[in-house]
């Protein structure tokens, strides 16, 4: 069991930056289908803390409810949604499966110009949040 692991895309590879001490099974641009499909190897994924960042880069062919729920039942800990700060509909998924199994959701508060992605500030946020 890890203390902390984090599973996700760019968001989570910032994050991972604001604590270095997790362990990350991070990649950049990565969506969630790519992401079980190259990590699900390591399952099942457990750790005191658990912080899952994907969705963001999902497009329509991704069926994005039923990859993050298959990553979300391979998860044991207490875990951490990062909630999408670009897309609504991937938000209300997280929303979702996160009430279903009590998780708790962090929300990107300090936007970039990108509109996806923490400033320094907003990963410092997230850093805090998930402790």
């Amino acid at each position: 069991m890890f203390d902390c692991l984090i599973l996700g895309d760019s968001i989570g590879v910032g994050v991972l930056k604001a604590r270095p001490e997790c362990v990350g099974l991070v990649e950049s641009g990565i969506n969630s289908h790519n992401w079980l499909n190259k990590f699900v190897k390591d399952s099942p994924y457990i750790g005191k803390s658990v912080i899952i960042s994907l969705g963001s880069n999902d497009y329509k062919e991704i069926k994005t409810e039923s990859e993050l729920r298959s990553i979300r039942q391979l998860t044991r800990g207490t875990v951490y949604w990062i909630v999408p700060a670009n897309r609504k509909d991937v938000k209300d998924i997280v929303f979702k499966i996160a009430n279903e199994y009590h998780d708790r959701v962090v929300k990107i508060a300090d936007v970039s110009s990108d509109g996806v992605h923490p400033t320094a500030k907003g990963y410092k946020m997230i850093a805090e949040q998930t402790r």
